[in-house]
């Protein structure tokens, strides 16, 4: 799923980075990026957005692998099926753990359990 140049795609509740680089020295150092003519220190609005549409896009994808599980193990309630996933994408270190827990509860969203 792609979204527009502007940042008011991504919904209020998707995390926001927090946590900044560590660059080893003698001299202390700031992470930095060049965003739009100015350093900023923090996740820019262009950063959060491709990490929501990654996010949103991966909720897509595990709709289907959910159902699967779903079906492959009956006695499993919604919310043990959901633990699965969430391990699985866990293990995958593709997302921040707050990145998870928006991601499973966007994957529950689109499931409608």
């Amino acid at each position: 799923m792609s979204a527009s140049d502007d940042a008011s795609d991504v919904p209020l509740d998707f995390p926001r980075r927090t946590t900044h680089g560590v660059v080893a020295g003698i001299q202390p150092k700031v992470c930095a990026v060049l965003s739009k003519g100015r350093y900023v220190a923090e996740q820019t609005d262009r950063e959060r957005e491709e990490r929501w549409e990654i996010c949103e896009d991966l909720a897509h994808q595990l709709v289907p692998k959910a159902q699967e599980d779903a079906a492959a193990h009956p006695n499993h309630d919604a919310n043990t099926t959901l633990v699965r996933v969430r391990d699985a994408v866990a293990r995958k270190s593709w997302v921040s753990s707050d990145e998870l827990n928006w991601l499973m509860a966007r994957l529950r969203a689109l499931l409608e359990w």
